[in-house]
């Protein structure tokens, strides 16, 4: 069997180093609290835990040292902490504060700022708290739907969730060019590294008999990957750990594709080639 596994998988900057703030501050504090989840990853998470991580829902919680986790938290968040006189060890990704900068600076232009992304998912929650004139739209058929109030705006200003899927962002961005009768401008955030992850997942997908995603239930970014596979290959699965091909025959499989996503530790890798 032939296994192609992407350059790509595993890890991003912004995770490795949440991770990494996280553990040195483990050692130096042996308790330590983070609001939501650290990573969507559940095998890493619940060994942290097991050093000392304890995860709160609201700032209200917090008891200890507050780590702010890798997607960002709202701007009433840091409002809260700093009223309550809570340290924050803040890991959220660079690429995700330039979008909260950016959603701020834009809604003191008094433009009318439509964020792409998921509306239940902490970075578009966390953006989103940053803007005072406009709405989350999600895909293309609630654009449609929008349409005819964006056309009534003066300025209708884009911005994206880092982890877009890059054609259905693609999709949105034409239909607006397209269609929009006022003035538009589009900042595309898409990270660098989503970006190549989803190149590579969209390239190998189109080789392989069998495709592999391997991430967290909750992990946003797993699931553009497995949302590309699905369209290439009729035999892709997304599984958390290894122990969920265990059942699978790949007797008659030739050629098997592995991708991972941005919350993906090497070790959950491995064990999937091996």
């Amino acid at each position: 069997m032939e296994i192609l596994l992407g350059k790509t998988a595993g890890f991003c900057m912004g995770i490795k180093n949440a991770i990494k703030t996280t553990d040195e501050n483990l050692k130096k504090y042996n308790k330590l609290e983070c609001l939501g989840d650290l990573l969507h990853n559940n095998q890493v998470l619940e060994k942290l835990k097991a050093r000392g991580l304890k995860v709160i829902d609201s700032i209200d919680e917090a008891k200890e040292k507050v780590i702010i986790r890798a997607h960002g938290v709202t701007k009433e968040t840091y409002e809260m902490a700093e009223k309550r006189n809570v340290e924050l060890i803040d890991c959220t990704c660079p690429k995700v504060l330039k979008v909260h900068e950016l959603a701020e600076k834009l809604s003191k232009k008094n433009s009318y700022i439509v964020v792409i992304g998921e509306k239940k998912h902490p970075e578009t929650i966390g953006t989103y708290s940053f803007v005072q004139n406009g709405e989350i739209i999600q895909d293309i058929e609630e654009l449609k739907l929008r349409m005819d109030e964006l056309n009534k705006k003066e300025i209708v200003e884009v911005i994206t969730q880092t982890t877009c899927n890059i054609k259905k962002f693609k999709e949105i961005e034409n239909y607006l060019k397209e269609n929009i009768k006022t003035k538009l401008k589009v900042h595309n955030r898409i990270c660098n590294a989503t970006e190549l992850r989803q190149k590579e997942t969209d390239k190998i997908s189109k080789q392989v008999d069998f495709m592999i995603i391997i991430g967290g239930i909750k992990s946003s970014n797993t699931n553009k990957l497995y949302e590309i596979s699905k369209q290439n290959c009729k035999n892709a699965i997304k599984i958390e750990t290894v122990k969920e091909l265990y059942n699978i025959n790949f007797d008659n499989i030739n050629k098997v594709g592995v991708m991972a996503g941005a919350s993906t530790p090497d070790e959950s890798i491995e064990d999937v080639i091996n």
